[in-house]
């Protein structure tokens, strides 16, 4: 049902006339004269000044740091371009407009995992314009920069888009991959600029120079047109009328609805889904009511994830282009820039993390200045209801700045070691790297990693090390159906144990299979063909060890503390439940290595005679402090730039450690990626929602809009919502002591 409606009025633009260092070629084929923050921004980049460019979805952002480019480009036959982006669609999209363009002599190309072997050998040759993501340019380029001299040499501008989308852990890899990327191209004479592009964030010049090493001017002020929004807060009605407090229907179930909706009346809709296996069940639901109310119009919607084959994602984009789709139920693969032209409508089933993911899909629609309809519908999630009953913390905040740390030492010893072997390390490279380098490097010298010699540091190993930028822990899992060894898609490492385990369902465009074998060693998942009654979950466990505190302040009974932690995690079985009751049929155990993390985190503790004197009985206590972790990891997204996803949580009654009644949450990528800080720095901000959302809600004991988690591992138990609001109640009142 909707709960509110807000509507975003239409802005005019500002058009200038082009700077007079535009060349008449750029002009002519662009075809129509800049906006002002445009000219501005390609001015500034144009001069020599690293840019960072932070303005809504379709405000042309792309033109700011094209002009500058193909400008040298037309002006000097020796200069370069390095594009980098963080998915290969948005690499593509690029490709596409900058031939579109026509202008002669560019020689634009694609370097990424998809370019064959030729191609890469005539790249390196002949390429002017190099399009690649981070990853590439950390395993493909950055190692092998003697075959890219010719292309180093002549480096002038280094492009880094939607740079908002390098945070946490992935941040802090590629913020080194830009630092080794600067200390080759000065090894071949070359200073390029600088010019990022970001959606809408808070702090994009501090964002820009924690990302490059460099400091940026940001250019903000959006100058292009924008035509009306009308932005629509959505919550599921309940899934049995007869009880309006119990449980809601799935916003899967009405983003499908909607989306069949949409389509049926001709509205080209785009709707994004958080996870892979989401986006295939909207579409699958909304193609067979499209079809039951008219047959064959469901074949005009489908579902575009990662882990699909490249042709079949770029076949996808032509035919949402070209109006042969009208609908598409996405995950976040195309939340990026790429040029969606013609969209009508946005769908978001469920808040994306972030302010600035929630509006960069947003502007997936309406752009060139038609009008536009978003509509968020809220998961059964504690976070999602608080928004949709609170509009004023979606419309009325500033967008947060992006969360990374450079200076995390288990991003930066290992990117350290890649450094020393792309060239050796010398001690005029330090000032590079953050301030607590040396120290990183005499350990890495101790362990035998790297040689110390005079002249500096030198990697010692035959191979390279072996770094993944995106923190999953390996390479992707390939999933290949058993029968024909048709390769159907890929699974990143760190999700295999809870998607693709051994026995679990897995969805593929519209298809449904189940996992005959998980085998790990070989990367690989084997599937069959099949059409279950039933659906998979898989429980896990999880230990948690204090290895150090870093801060903590205690008042009264509560201690707030924050510190490294250790956290061993298992997936030891996984339910299978049916489909449309959800009732467990069988829970099967399963045989998968532990997982041990070592990361950040933020926990309190309490007093047991503090409980005791609250009159939260201690038989409750487990309950209570379960739900207020489910809780707490729900709500922290509203002040950290995280997702539920990318943190995790452990409530006991009396942990070995502290001996007390705690409460832990805490990042989930190695090393800690700033969420844990953040939340520590701003926990009466983050525990005052956590217990007004538990307080707010309509239900008696708990559910998935308060203290139920989706990811929980023990299957929700034990839970107790109201001793949780208490307990909450508790810790806040001695928090806000002065």
């Amino acid at each position: 049902m909707l709960l509110h409606t807000e509507t975003l009025p239409r802005r005019d633009g500002v058009v200038v006339p082009w700077p007079e260092w535009v060349p008449e070629p750029v002009r002519t084929a662009f075809g129509f004269q800049p906006w002002r923050h445009q000219a501005l921004a390609a001015t500034a980049a144009w001069e020599g000044t690293h840019t960072v460019v932070a303005t809504g979805t379709g405000s042309g952002k792309s033109l700011a740091y094209q002009v500058p480019a193909l400008a040298r480009l037309l002006t000097d036959e020796r200069a370069t371009v390095l594009y980098v982006s963080p998915t290969k669609a948005l690499a593509a999209d690029q490709l596409r407009a900058l031939t579109d363009l026509g202008l002669p002599g560019l020689y634009p190309a694609t370097f990424d995992g998809d370019t064959s072997r030729e191609e890469r050998d005539w790249v390196r040759r002949h390429a002017r314009v190099v399009l690649t993501n981070p990853d590439m340019l950390h395993h493909g380029i950055l190692p092998g920069h003697a075959s890219w001299a010719r292309f180093l040499r002549g480096l002038a501008f280094v492009v880094v888009d939607e740079c908002h989308a390098y945070r946490g852990v992935f941040g802090s890899h590629v913020a080194h991959v830009l630092r080794r990327l600067r200390r080759i191209a000065a090894r071949y004479r070359a200073t390029p600029c600088f010019v990022l592009a970001s959606a809408t964030s808070g702090d994009p010049a501090a964002s820009a120079e924690r990302l490059t090493g460099l400091p940026a001017t940001a250019f903000t002020e959006d100058s292009s047109p924008r035509g009306p929004i009308t932005f629509k807060l959505w919550e599921p009605p309940p899934a049995t009328p007869a009880t309006p407090d119990g449980p809601r229907r799935s916003a899967l179930t009405d983003t499908a609805i909607l989306l069949a909706d949409a389509v049926s009346r001709d509205v080209r809709t785009l709707a994004f889904v958080r996870s892979r296996k989401g986006a295939e069940l909207v579409a699958t639901m909304a193609r067979h009511s499209l079809d039951a109310a008219s047959p064959g119009l469901g074949s005009r919607v489908a579902a575009y994830r990662a882990g699909y084959l490249r042709e079949d994602r770029r076949a996808l984009e032509r035919d949402l282009m070209d109006g042969t789709l009208l609908g598409l139920a996405s995950t976040n693969a195309l939340e990026l820039g790429v040029d969606l032209t013609g969209l009508d409508a946005v769908i978001m089933s469920g808040y994306p993390g972030t302010l600035a993911s929630l509006w960069q899909q947003a502007g997936r629609a309406g752009r060139a200045g038609r009008a536009a309809t978003c509509v968020l519908v809220a998961r059964d999630d504690p976070l999602d209801t608080y928004l949709v009953h609170h509009p004023e913390a979606l419309f009325g905040r500033p967008v947060e700045a992006t969360v990374f740390d450079p200076a995390n030492p288990h991003v930066l010893a290992p990117q350290l070691c890649c450094a020393a072997a792309d060239l050796p390390l010398t001690p005029a490279d330090l000032a590079l790297f953050p301030d607590g380098t040396p120290a990183v490097l005499d350990a890495l010298v101790a362990a035998g990693l790297l040689r110390k010699r005079p002249s500096g540091w030198y990697w010692t190993e035959r191979d390279r090390p072996d770094v993944d930028l995106r923190g999953a822990g390996g390479g992707p899992i390939a999933v290949v159906e058993s029968a024909t060894g048709r390769l159907l898609g890929t699974v990143d490492t760190g999700s295999a144990h809870h998607q693709v385990h051994t026995g679990a369902v897995y969805l593929h465009r519209g298809a449904t299979y189940v996992v005959d074998k998980l085998d790990l060693a070989d990367s690989t998942a084997l599937v069959h063909a099949e059409d279950p009654d039933w659906s998979t979950h898989p429980r896990d466990v999880t230990s948690m060890t204090v290895l150090a505190v870093r801060e903590s302040r205690t008042t009264g009974p509560v201690t707030l503390s924050l510190g490294e932690v250790e956290v061993t995690n298992q997936v030891v079985s996984y339910q299978r439940r049916r489909l449309i009751s959800g009732e467990v049929i069988e829970t099967c155990p399963l045989d998968l290595p532990e997982r041990i993390l070592r990361t950040v985190a933020v926990w309190w503790t309490i007093d047991p005679d503090a409980l005791d004197d609250a009159g939260i009985p201690d038989v409750e206590w487990p309950g209570a402090l379960h739900a207020a972790e489910h809780a707490a990891i729900g709500l922290l997204p509203l002040v950290a730039t995280c997702d539920r996803w990318d943190i995790g949580g452990l409530s006991t009654a009396a942990h070995a450690d502290t001996g007390l009644p705690t409460v832990f949450v805490y990042d989930g990528h190695p090393g800690g990626a700033g969420f844990a800080e953040r939340a520590y720095s701003t926990a009466v901000t983050w525990l005052t929602a956590t217990h007004d959302a538990i307080r707010g809600c309509r239900c008696e004991h708990g559910c998935p809009s308060c203290v139920q988690s989706p990811k929980c591992g023990n299957g929700n138990n034990p839970l107790n919502k109201p001793e949780a609001a208490r307990v909450l109640s508790l810790v806040l009142t001695h928090l806000r002591s002065p």
